[in-house]
């Protein structure tokens, strides 16, 4: 998923451009930590106690000038609009997020509110149209048919939002369609722009698996199935870019 965000970022603002970039629900801080070494200005967002000590703990051991270029808040994401002014960043990421949050039309268009004209809102969400993906290929058949009746809530764990380890949080989350998210992006003057799946084939392996030893074979096939249809639309999960108007 940096590949697909690093493209988006890419293909809209100029070479060495230093952006302000927001995380919201940043997690363990790894996309922010990442995209601070890239150069740019980056402030996150967590409530989590838990994660945002980790964040802490992991920006103490970065350089002097990596640091720097670090804010981190812990906050609620709802509350952007108390932290921050209208437009004061080019790009705003909520990734894994809008699974734990009941309404999140709100939320999204609270943190659209937070980009500048033109600017870029990248969510993470899950994907509400493959429900019944992972159980069915795991052979969990009652699950697997349960799926197709649920409109959302199912167990999920909760990783940070660059793929970390999966924290199991033992709570039933929400699933967002992308007819739906297209329809809200497009009423909050952020209209979709372009979409990807994230997790096609690799969504049912074991959290404890071990890293296989043609790694980069298998992040290329993830990479190009997430770009393709119909492969792209089982995701467990989608990546959607929408662009302030």
């Amino acid at each position: 998923m940096a590949r697909q965000l690093d493209e988006q970022i890419a293909g809209r603002f100029p070479v060495g451009r230093r952006l302000r970039v927001l995380d919201v629900g940043m997690g363990q801080g790894t996309q922010a930590l990442r995209l601070a070494r890239l150069g740019h200005q980056v402030t996150g967002v967590e409530q989590d106690d838990t994660m945002i000590a980790a964040a802490r703990e992991a920006l103490a051991g970065e350089p002097e000038g990596i640091r720097e270029r670090v804010r981190l808040v812990q906050g609620d994401g709802r509350d952007t609009g108390v932290h921050f002014l209208p437009g004061s960043f080019d790009v705003v990421l909520c990734h894994g997020v809008l699974m734990y949050v009941e309404e999140p039309d709100p939320l999204v268009a609270g943190l659209a509110r937070m980009l500048a004209p033109g600017g870029l809102l990248s969510l993470l969400v899950r994907n509400g149209d493959a429900l019944a993906m992972r159980p069915g290929l795991s052979g969990d058949w009652p699950g697997a048919l349960a799926a197709f009746d649920t409109t959302a809530h199912l167990p999920h764990s909760r990783t940070d939002s660059n793929g970390g380890t999966p924290i199991r949080l033992g709570l039933d989350v929400r699933a967002d369609r992308l007819s739906a998210l297209t329809a809200t992006l497009a009423g909050i003057a952020a209209p979709l722009h372009a979409w990807y799946g994230v997790r096609v084939f690799t969504d049912t392996a074991a959290d404890d698996a071990g890293l296989p030893d043609d790694l980069e074979t298998l992040l290329a096939v993830e990479e190009r199935a997430g770009r393709t249809d119909p492969y792209r639309g089982v995701a467990a999960l989608l990546h959607l870019c929408g662009v302030r108007g």
